[in-house]
């Protein structure tokens, strides 16, 4: 069972390049709004995987730090709309 709309959105925005509340509303609304949840799910899980990831010591410290960020990336995109079939990409 997915969690609520409300904790689905309830993330920091401030890092978030293209963060855009209406649009994020408007595709929880539109034909795309069970895929949107699915994408934002999967966003809240890869925050947990780079928080975990990112207290590990048994790797290079570069190689960390460029895995955390693109867990980081893949959850900003999902949660940016930028996966779904109408959705805006980055350029």
């Amino acid at each position: 069972m997915q969690p609520p709309d409300q904790e689905l959105l309830d993330f920091d925005t401030d890092a978030l390049e293209d963060w855009d509340e209406r649009r994020a509303r408007a595709a929880l609304d539109g034909d795309d709004g069970p895929l949107y949840r699915n994408h934002l799910h999967i966003a809240m899980h890869l925050d947990r995987w780079a928080e975990a990831e990112s207290g590990r010591t048994d790797t290079d410290a570069r190689y960390t730090a460029g895995y955390v960020q693109a867990l980081e990336d893949v959850a900003a995109f999902l949660r940016q709309t930028y996966y779904l079939p109408e959705g805006d990409h980055p350029s």
